[in-house]
């Protein structure tokens, strides 16, 4: 057996051979491509909207900008990019093309696709050259990601300098208390929700437990630094549910 035979990582509570990683999550994201869009809304009772528009606000797209979209599935964040940037470009990158091609039914779609590429791609090895894009997002994807700390060496190389990488992952809430009533409703409610909505309970279960496995907001933010990104600052939205990560290649 080979050493990176015998590594291992977290799949949700599970701990698996880490080259085993990517094709559960992508068995899990086929699964549930044709109703990401519609659980995502049940179950944040649509705040995922003001989230991403919240992301928008503090990324402040502008013309001539090139967007690398990655975990970007059915393109919620380039279509917001690209309306708000105007005269700009855009890439969505995702491992799993059901999940892009649910994107590219989307009215916003078809209303964009002379500035909109899609790519199936890892996010650990980007099948672009150095220096290429102004701005790298990635948006409740990354905590699916097996090496993290690849997924952002490669947001850094990927980026030219100048390029800021912004990331939206579920995170922590710091009061203990109100950390304990979500946990309540992720674990008993979401789940369900899965089963009845899209007919896949352990699809969900396996998101609500990668969401805790995912490091805090400041250790993710050390990881950011570490990765060569400087002037690293994140906001938390609604308490702390999700956090929003800033990073610049300077």
């Amino acid at each position: 057996m080979t050493q990176d035979s015998e590594k291992t990582t977290h799949f949700g509570y599970t701990d698996v051979p880490e080259d085993q990683k990517a094709g559960m999550v992508h068995g899990v994201f086929t699964n549930v491509a044709s109703k990401y869009d519609v659980m995502n809304d049940v179950m944040s009772a649509g705040i995922h909207r003001l989230w991403k528009d919240a992301m928008m606000d503090w990324l402040a797209p502008r013309a001539g900008q090139r967007l690398l979209d990655v975990a970007g599935g059915t393109g919620d964040i380039a279509f917001r990019f690209l309306k708000r940037a105007g005269a700009a470009e855009a890439v969505v990158l995702d491992m799993t093309e059901s999940m892009l091609i649910e994107g590219r039914k989307r009215a916003e779609a078809e209303a964009l696709s002379d500035r909109l590429d899609w790519i199936v791609g890892d996010a650990m090895a980007l099948p672009f050259e150095d220096n290429s894009f102004d701005v790298y997002t990635i948006s409740f994807g990354i905590r699916n990601v097996t090496r993290i700390a690849d997924a952002l060496a490669e947001a850094f190389r990927v980026l030219r300098p100048g390029g800021r990488l912004m990331v939206l992952e579920f995170s922590q809430l710091p009061n203990p208390m109100m950390q304990k009533a979500y946990d309540l409703y992720s674990f008993n409610v979401i789940p369900r929700m899965g089963q009845v909505i899209a007919g896949d309970r352990d699809s969900y279960q396996y998101l609500v437990e990668s969401i805790r496995q995912f490091p805090d907001q400041e250790r993710f933010a050390t990881m950011i630094r570490e990765a060569g990104f400087e002037r690293v600052d994140y906001r938390n939205m609604t308490f702390g549910v999700a956090a929003l990560h800033s990073g610049w290649k300077i």
